[in-house]
């Protein structure tokens, strides 16, 4: 313990909220991120889960995690914490490694019993010394003072037990200067059905408050610094919700109803809850009774005129390759969404990976090409869901979007767009003069080479496609050997025109760099604050981050050729380093691989980058 007030001054600050799975780490850590953003803050969020269903109580697997970085840049949640909250000794043992020397430890001691410490597996009864942390700890008795806060409330023990994150949350917005205010407004909006528990939170929240105003002479403060915002509406989101809302903005925007047909799965269920709660916006979202079920629900959809999605993870993808396969040969435009996890077959469900990028590439029979894109942050996945929305229904063709634990689950701060914001999708839509002319199925658009979309219904335009090969000028089945090569190179070119009408790939090349550092998906925040890091240390090194896979952006080749040394660094063993080195034989490619479930350091590319130059 310190003997006077300290009040450190950061741009950025991490906590780390830590218990067993049922101590609602993740809605005290969410509260706090929410708040944080309402202040101006930029938030990124990394909720950690255990693997297991529900770990014995007080068991080391059964820790769960919620690590939140507040601040001016924050882009990672951020690689070690200068607050951590255990609410018992598992929590405090699993994640003392991620508090920084000096670091504030704040523990509910009254769950540091004898029978505790042996459940953690600890050997002595001093486990602050066992673990030798350096730190200034505070031994908070908060399951002792939440009761005593609602010895009158009325509820009973069980209840009582559940506030105690709360309590914990209060004494942490005290640390951080945070208003009670927009907490409470949050847990009203939780409770709102549920008073005597919003009354008792409440309570318990300023308890938390009140006991760290109490002890304010023995443990370090923080003042946060703040940037200027454009103004705006601003709400935290996570990427699963952001994905819900792209999809939904672009079928506003094309004027096409919006159709999921999705089967639950973990990571990606919460983007069938988000948008089955959107019927008011006319969203139709079915929870079908099998993978296959869902894409082919999604591609009957398609061919109806709606704009189909269907949302999975790993395995699900594998499952549905055969059904995308049809909606390559029909040529419907489709968006399939896969929240990457830990693999292979059921694997780490609640980890983080990259390793489905070949299967989205490659995975189906035949000549079979798709597009596909991927976010690189939980509010980046609004615009590259609105992205595939648009490629799909322009390019008439699936798109896979390419999203993972790590951004679906976490959050960040995120200005709401406008609609005249957004760009415009032009649905290339069959027209009565078309007809006139003398329309079939696979009349292609000159510029994108992509058929026209005939709504069933359409006097003149009745058509049949299918799984079989059609013939290119009729659209009757064929299997002219001339004609189905010239169908294969006519859909690998549809693809190849994409990259006409997407952005170019940019560089953050502020030294002149040599060595071009390069990500795709969502370790973004991770690879940028580390070439950041790098500059500042005198190592420079430029960076690239891809978010359209296929087809590559129309500069890649020219950005690549202009470094002596490209280097890749992904959550896989090397998948789309061995993408680019296919593509382009005389680029001299390094690789910086991870596959843990969990994302990347800051200070591991540092370290590996270091080492490769």
């Amino acid at each position: 313990m310190v003997n006077q007030t300290a009040v450190k001054t950061l741009s950025n600050v991490v906590v780390r909220f830590s218990g067993d799975s049922g101590d609602g780490m993740q809605l005290a850590g969410n509260i706090f991120t929410n708040i944080s953003a309402g202040l101006g803050n930029r938030v990124s969020t990394f909720p950690d889960y255990p693997a297991e269903v529900r770990a014995p109580q007080g068991s080391l697997s059964g820790v769960s995690g919620f690590q939140v970085c507040v601040g001016v840049d924050a882009y990672t949640p951020g690689d070690m914490c200068d607050v951590l909250i255990a609410m018992n000794p598992a929590a405090l043992k699993q994640n003392i490694k991620f508090l920084k020397p000096g670091g504030v430890c704040i523990v509910d001691i009254d769950s540091f019993k004898k029978a505790d410490l042996d459940k953690a597996q600890f050997v002595t009864d001093d486990p602050f010394t066992e673990l030798d942390i350096k730190a200034q700890i505070v031994e908070a008795p908060v399951t002792s003072m939440t009761k005593a806060a609602l010895a009158d409330s009325g509820l009973d023990n069980k209840s009582i037990l559940k506030c105690r994150n709360i309590f914990a949350l209060g004494l942490v917005c005290w640390l951080f200067d945070r208003p009670l205010e927009a907490a409470k407004h949050i847990l009203k909006g939780k409770f709102a059905k549920k008073p005597a528990v919003y009354e008792a939170n409440v309570k318990v929240l300023q308890a938390g408050y009140d006991y760290g105003h109490n002890i304010h002479a023995s443990v370090t403060t923080y003042r946060i610094e703040t940037e200027a915002t454009k103004p705006g509406v601003y709400t935290d989101i996570n990427g699963n919700t952001a994905t819900a809302w792209g999809l939904i903005a672009a079928s506003e925007k094309s004027g096409r109803p919006l159709f999921l047909g999705s089967y639950p799965i973990t990571p990606a269920t919460d983007i069938l809850h988000e948008l089955a709660k959107r019927k008011d916006l006319g969203v139709k979202a079915v929870q079908m009774e099998d993978e296959i079920a869902g894409i082919c629900s999604a591609i009957g959809a398609s061919f109806a005129g709606s704009l189909a999605a269907t949302s999975t993870s790993g395995p699900g993808l594998a499952l549905k390759s055969e059904a995308l396969g049809l909606a390559v040969i029909a040529e419907l435009p489709l968006v399939v969404i896969d929240v990457q996890r830990g693999g292979p077959s059921t694997g780490l469900p609640t980890k983080t990976e990259q390793t489905d990028l070949m299967q989205a590439l490659y995975g189906r029979n035949g000549e079979s090409p798709v597009a596909v894109v991927a976010p690189k942050s939980p509010t980046d996945c609004f615009t590259m869901a609105f992205e595939a929305c648009r490629i799909a229904i322009e390019h008439m063709t699936p798109v896979i979007l390419l999203s993972d634990a790590f951004i679906g689950n976490g959050a960040s701060a995120w200005r709401i767009p406008e609609a005249d914001e957004l760009p415009e999708i032009h649905t290339p839509l069959l027209s009565a003069e078309m007809l006139e002319k003398g329309w079939h199925p696979y009349l292609r658009d000159p510029e994108t080479m992509s058929r026209y979309w005939a709504i069933p219904g359409m006097e003149g335009a009745e058509h049949r496609i299918g799984g079989l090969e059609k013939d290119y000028d009729t659209g009757a089945i064929s299997i002219d050997p001339v004609n189905h090569e010239k169908m294969v190179k006519a859909r690998r070119e549809k693809i190849d025109r994409i990259a006409r009408n997407i952005p170019d790939l940019e560089v953050i090349d502020l030294k002149g760099s040599k060595t071009l550092l390069v990500g795709w998906g969502g370790t973004y925040g991770h690879l940028r604050t580390a070439a950041a890091e790098l500059c500042e240390q005198g190592s420079p090194v430029a960076f690239a981050q891809f978010s359209y896979i296929n087809p590559l952006p129309a500069n890649t080749a020219d950005v690549l050729s202009r470094y002596d040394k490209v280097i890749v660094a992904e959550l896989n063993m090397g998948q789309f380093a061995d993408y680019l080195q296919a593509k382009f034989p005389n680029v001299k490619i390094e690789r910086i691989n991870k596959i843990q479930g969990q994302p990347f350091l800051v200070s591991e590319i540092v370290e590996q980058v270091k080492k490769l130059l």
